[in-house]
């Protein structure tokens, strides 16, 4: 059987944070031989990987010494990464699809076989460890934490001037963020980017929003910030409006709602992803809305439910498995959202997500917050 190799650094790195548990900012070596895990490293790592039950060499145990100081340190340290493959014994080995391109060239250089494997590492990560789920957990409860504060703006939020203010201030996108980004950092968590959006602005997916909240408006909250300690990540979406909710509104959330209930009574161990997202379908469709079912090949949908039902969290926001078009089978360990949504250009959205742990006698909703538009 073919070893595995990995060489990054792994706060960013899902395929080797899977592995080494312990974040470290730098590029380091995994090599897993025999079922022994082998890391080469900076002297000052060694002590906290040996902690976590990993065979930990310093860079100097294959040669550094002899090495360092005599050219570019970039160029040095390919060689000493060369030597310690070799010194390690491997001959053939599997790797991540981002396996830096540089230094296989120098290992297949040298005649050891590297092969890319995609397949191979998503499979290891989809099934969720303890301290992943945990992570997790821990990720969603501070995400609700970051719900409340938001749904407690729009519930003080007062009208005037035709727009909305929040103890005298204008209530806006960027307020609302900053306020969630203090949540998510009591908590724990970190976030890149996340999802505030009103009016319009809630009829494209991704449109991370900005400018001033008014009243009657949809408001879409998609919030996915990242654990610090374990690296992984929650997803959770809700549906809001501070004043009257349009009919139209109305109509969409209670078909998203009833789209979530189908898929979340549906999720279980086997079930087929694309005939779940077929049975979300399906409430659309008898409503009278397009989905990517439906339409024409080629056809660019920007209304009705245009997108997939949900995917794989993890160490990624964005992993398998998929519940849309593409084929997929729920296995036990499995951390997935499900997250229907209908739109309508110049109008807005509703969406709602639930992040799901597929268990061995069915499914876990790991998200415990109301659906209510009204904050």
């Amino acid at each position: 059987m073919a070893d595995v190799l990995i060489y990054a650094e792994n706060l960013h790195t899902p395929e080797l944070r899977h592995e080494v548990p312990v974040p470290a900012p730098d590029p380091f070596l995994y090599v897993e031989k025999n079922g022994t895990k082998h890391v080469v490293i900076t002297s000052f790592e060694v002590d906290r990987m040996k902690e976590v039950g990993l065979e930990a060499h310093p860079l100097e145990a294959f040669g550094w010494d002899d090495l360092v100081g005599k050219g570019p340190r970039d160029e040095q340290l390919l060689k000493l990464i060369v030597q310690a493959v070799q010194g390690l014994d491997v001959k053939e080995a599997i790797v991540p699809h981002t396996f830096p391109l540089e230094l296989a060239d120098q290992l297949r250089a040298k005649g050891i076989e590297i092969t890319p494997d995609r397949a191979f590492f998503s499979k290891r990560r989809r099934a969720k460890n303890d301290a992943e789920i945990a992570g997790i957990r821990k990720a969603q409860r501070g995400t609700e934490a970051a719900m409340d504060t938001a749904r407690d703006l729009f519930r003080r939020a007062e009208e005037s001037n035709g727009g909305l203010t929040v103890d005298g201030e204008a209530l806006t996108v960027e307020l609302l963020k900053a306020r969630i980004a203090d949540v998510f950092n009591a908590h724990g968590l970190v976030s890149d980017e996340m999802i505030v959006a009103h009016g319009a602005q809630t009829a494209v997916g991704h449109d991370f929003g900005s400018g001033s909240f008014a009243a009657n408006e949809p408001i879409v909250l998609d919030l996915f910030p990242r654990d610090r300690e374990s690296g992984c990540y929650a997803d959770m979406t809700r549906t809001f409006v501070i004043g009257e909710a349009p009919e139209k509104l109305v109509e969409f959330h209670r078909l998203v709602k009833e789209a979530l209930d189908v898929s979340l009574a549906a999720v279980k161990p086997g079930a087929d992803g694309r005939e779940v997202f077929q049975q979300v379908c399906d409430v659309f469709h008898d409503a009278g809305y397009p989905t990517q079912l439906t339409k024409q090949p080629g056809e660019v949908l920007d209304r009705g439910f245009y997108h997939g039902l949900g995917h794989g969290v993890g160490l990624e926001v964005h992993e398998a498995p998929s519940l849309s078009r593409d084929p997929s089978t729920l296995a036990v360990g499995d951390v997935i959202t499900l997250e229907p949504g209908l739109y309508e250009p110049g109008f807005g959205g509703c969406r709602l997500e639930d992040l799901v742990l597929i268990t061995e006698d069915g499914a876990e909703n790991l998200t415990q917050y109301p659906y209510d538009l009204k904050p």
